[in-house]
Formats: structure tokens, C-alpha cells, sequence
């Protein structure tokens, strides 16, 4: 059973304490944000104690774990102060992402967390459902082959006005690192990006990139798209076969090399993930559970090496858009 508390009690770390809430082999013991009406109405209505500090919190309960929901700076910049003082109380942590939006002190959560023998994950819940389990599965099973190219697209309406980076920093630690999964490091990156009427952000990019292993890919996304498209897909293609995952959960197909007849597995009505939600109680699950069955550190799956790994490829996708060059992604 883990013991946790969830600190900052905004949209997402509500949606953590709820799901923690209920689910099996987890108690929600504490909340914190330091903005005390949001602490108070989360304990409220969750029925536990609410805390303005992390220290006087930890100082006050037996806990396993702390879930980091906050935000700050391109969603980032608030994940490194509490990430770091739970790992100091001897805590494993799963923080939201981006792991941070800077990568110095990404680095050294992840350090922090090697160094002290701790779990630390980070929420990136887009590779937390069936349809990319069993895609991982096929690729695993050696379905796809020798790698050849990988393409990628997601977008979603966000009119937020942030740094110039919001949207490469923001929402593609969830692409990259779904890219990541199937088809390991990304070694290379080449940017371009533009900015929709009335921005003043780069609100769409599409980047260009080479793996480790030699195979290619492409990445778009757009914070310029209404939610009701669909709004993510993957396509991994090799010598034996290609996948292509819709809408995240919704299905994903086999096309094996030299056969007509496909696999598809296709989310059921009854049973299976009923909306965008489920995505963040398979992730936070996922996390619990390895942390009840005692997984090693470095065996979490989404884990904060991942996280860094990421925000690595965005940092150099960064340096691209100012350079108009092709960037080594930091090893």
C-alpha cells in the first residue's frame, strides 16, 4: 500500500488526488499547494488534511510517495523544488510533465532520485493505454522488422500565451516520448515552426528526425487545432510490417509485409477506456504498482530518465527554430 500526497491542487493534481482516491493499493493521506483556498477546497472534498508547505507536510505523515502537479513557467518550471525535497525525504515521486521545462534542473531530478535509490516517474500517460501496449508488444515481437520510418502528429486547441517555446516544451514531451518508445533515442533534430494569426508563440512545428538505430521520422503538432479532430496519431513502419495507433486509445492496426489481412484491435464500448481520463488512472496506476510489487528504480516504465530523454529532443528542436540548422540532441 502506498501512502501519498498530491502538491499543487490545480485542474491536474485534483484529477491525481481523485484518481489516487480510489484506487486500489493507494491511500491519499495529505494534499499541499501553496495557495491555501485550493488546498482547502481539495481536502474538502476529498476528506483529507490540507498543507500550505511540502516540509511541514512531510514533516507531519508517514508517506511513500508524492504526486508533483505543478506548474509554472511553460508547465515546467514549479516540478523542481518539490521533486527534490520529497526524493530528499526519502520519497518515491511521480511529477507531471514536462519533467521541467529546463534542462539543468531535470538533470538533477534525476540524479537526485539515482543517487537516493528512489522511483521517480513522470506522468507521460499518452503510452499508458492498451492500444500502445500491444503496439509495443508487436514491435517487441520483431512484427515491424528493421526500422525504417516513424511519423507522429498531435494537436490541440490551446490559446494560452506563454514563452515562445510554450507549445514545443509543453505538449511534445508526450510525442516524443511515445516516438521514443517504439523507436528508441533520437539522436538528431531538424525545426521549422509558425506562428497562426494572432500568436505569439510558435503554435505549430513540424520537426524532422533521425534515431539512433538509423531510422527517420517526422513530428507535427499544433496548439492551433480544435480538440474535436482527432487530435494524435503514430505510424512506425519497418521491413516486416507497420502500425499505425489513432487517437491515442481509440485503435491501432497491423499492416504485416506481403499479406492483405491486417490486426486490428480496436478499444471496446464496454470495458475499455472511456475517455481521456482513463489515460491518466492507467499511468498513475501503472506507477503504484510497480511501486507495490517493488520494481527497481531504473526498470519504472515512463520513468524520469525518459522524462530528461524528452526534453532533451525539445531543447534541441529549440536551438533548431533559432538556428535554422540540424541540432545533436544533447546525449
Amino acid at each position: 500500500m502506498q501512502r501519498i500526497a498530491v502538491v499543487g491542487l490545480g485542474p491536474i493534481g485534483n484529477r491525481h488526488a481523485s484518481l489516487y482516491r480510489e484506487m486500489e493499493g493507494a491511500e491519499l493521506v495529505a494534499v499541499c499547494d501553496r495557495i491555501p483556498e485550493r488546498a482547502d477546497a481539495a481536502a474538502a472534498r476529498l476528506g483529507v488534511p490540507a498543507y500550505y508547505d511540502l516540509r511541514a507536510m512531510l514533516a507531519q505523515h508517514e508517506l511513500d510517495m508524492v504526486s508533483v502537479a505543478t506548474g509554472g513557467v511553460e508547465y515546467g518550471s514549479d516540478h523542481y523544488q518539490p521533486t527534490i525535497q520529497a526524493l530528499e525525504a526519502g520519497l518515491h515521486v511521480l511529477c507531471e510533465k514536462p519533467i521541467s521545462n529546463e534542462i539543468g534542473p531535470a538533470r538533477e531530478m534525476v540524479a537526485a532520485a539515482r543517487e537516493r535509490g528512489k522511483c521517480f516517474g513522470v506522468n507521460l500517460n499518452h503510452r499508458f493505454t492498451p492500444a500502445a501496449r500491444l503496439a509495443r508488444r508487436w514491435v517487441d515481437e520483431g512484427r515491424i522488422g528493421h526500422q525504417l520510418f516513424a511519423n507522429m502528429s498531435i494537436w490541440i486547441q490551446n490559446p494560452r500565451e506563454s514563452s515562445p517555446w510554450f507549445h514545443i516544451k509543453a505538449l511534445h514531451p508526450h510525442s516524443v516520448d511515445v516516438l521514443r518508445y517504439f523507436c528508441g533515442d533520437i539522436d538528431r533534430v531538424h525545426c521549422f515552426a509558425t506562428k497562426a494569426p494572432g500568436r505569439s508563440i510558435w503554435s505549430t512545428a513540424q520537426f524532422n528526425l533521425r534515431f539512433r538505430s538509423g531510422a527517420v521520422g517526422h513530428l507535427t503538432g499544433s496548439y492551433d487545432i480544435e480538440r474535436g479532430h482527432p487530435m494524435e496519431r503514430c505510424e512506425v513502419a519497418g521491413l516486416k510490417g507497420r502500425l499505425v495507433i489513432d487517437d491515442m486509445y481509440r485503435e491501432v492496426t497491423l499492416y504485416p509485409a506481403g499479406n492483405l489481412e491486417k490486426t486490428v484491435y480496436t478499444n471496446p464500448l464496454f470495458g475499455g477506456f472511456r475517455d481521456f481520463e482513463d489515460t491518466f488512472r492507467d499511468r498513475l496506476g501503472a506507477f503504484v504498482r510497480q511501486l507495490n510489487e517493488g520494481v527497481k528504480p531504473d526498470a519504472i516504465d515512463g520513468s524520469g530518465a525518459d522524462g530528461l530523454a524528452a526534453q532533451k529532443v525539445l531543447a534541441a528542436a529549440v536551438t533548431s527554430i533559432q538556428t535554422e540548422a540540424v541540432v545533436d540532441v544533447e546525449p
